[in-house]
């Protein structure tokens, strides 16, 4: 019998192990990505995490960290969903472990959707070049559920400018005055993507605290009356940047209300989310999009200038 053992966060002295542990599965395959025990913290110290039930570690007879499984639990929409992160270090795969974590992952929605009597689904995912993963996967009862691509843009080529029409202004987020009707925004102009899912007050005052957080990169479209109409949300990880020799900021979140969309306000935000990161010094545009949104986000990254960089594929298994 393998002498492999099973126990829940202790706490930050697991930090530096799971950090390790991360990175040599990135190493490994090649992703290009990786944390760091900062990044780890903040991602623990979310207020929808339990620690005790969602974080489990699993280790070698020698107390050697060899699994991790990370669940991210949604708030309610039409389900719950539970996203699995799930490394298992090289050396020790293809021997069952991987699927031990699945099942782990599996009962702790079976408990999620018995204690907040909601519908449950589990998801994971894969870049499309991870032909044994989704092999894995597909063997563990997923199938395979949307796709997504990664895309980029040189900064150092010219940006156009960002034109508002008259009745619209740019700013910043300014603080705790502005969380209720920030969230009130994303929610309002994500509610018909797919697999939408809200966020919470609660969940905006951890991100504001985070080391990546900058509010200069935080913009907001807003009427005369100062409604909140559009958001275009950047961030540049720095300890990110030193970890992978890029010099590379992030577009994270673009939307516009509903009743605001196809009068320019998308283009006008992205833009001035490209002419910051540019000014703060990177030379490189990362963003995420689905490749099926309907509202045709796909077409605007590429009509600025992304390209794509990668695939990913979003897989389902029902609870």
């Amino acid at each position: 019998m393998r002498a492999i053992t099973r126990r829940p966060l202790r706490g930050d002295e697991d930090l530096p192990a799971i950090a390790n542990l991360i990175n040599a599965c990135n190493d490994v395959d090649r992703l290009d990505d990786g944390t760091s025990v900062q990044e780890l913290r903040e991602e623990f110290d979310m207020p929808s995490v339990d620690k005790a039930r969602d974080l489990q570690l699993w280790e070698d007879e020698n107390g050697i960290l060899i699994g991790f499984g990370d669940l991210w639990i949604t708030e309610p929409s039409e389900v719950i969903d539970g996203y699995l992160s799930m490394y298992v270090h090289p050396a020790a795969r293809g021997k069952g472990l991987e699927t031990e974590i699945i099942e782990w992952a599996d009962i702790r929605m079976r408990e999620v959707k018995i204690e907040r009597n909601f519908p449950v689904k589990l998801r994971t995912g894969a870049r499309s070049t991870q032909t044994e993963r989704i092999k894995l996967l597909e063997n563990n009862g997923f199938t395979t559920d949307r796709y997504f691509f990664r895309m980029e843009r040189n900064l150092n080529e010219p940006i156009p400018e960002a034109y508002f029409s008259d009745g619209f202004a740019l700013r910043f987020m300014n603080g705790e005055q502005d969380i209720k009707a920030w969230v009130n925004l994303y929610n309002n102009s994500f509610i018909d993507h797919w697999n939408f899912h809200p966020i919470t007050v609660e969940m905006l005052k951890h991100w504001l605290k985070e080391s990546s957080y900058r509010n200069d990169l935080d913009l907001l479209a807003v009427t005369a009356d100062n409604s909140f109409v559009a958001q275009c949300y950047c961030y540049i990880n720095l300890e990110s940047n030193a970890r992978t020799g890029r010099n590379e900021g992030h577009v994270g979140i673009l939307g516009v209300r509903r009743g605001y969309r196809k009068i320019g306000l998308g283009r006008a935000m992205l833009l001035s989310g490209l002419h910051r990161l540019k000014q703060a010094g990177v030379d490189t545009a990362r963003l995420g999009v689905d490749a099926d949104n309907p509202n045709g986000a796909l077409r605007l990254y590429e009509s600025v200038g992304f390209q794509k960089v990668y695939a990913s594929i979003n897989f389902l298994r029902q609870v």
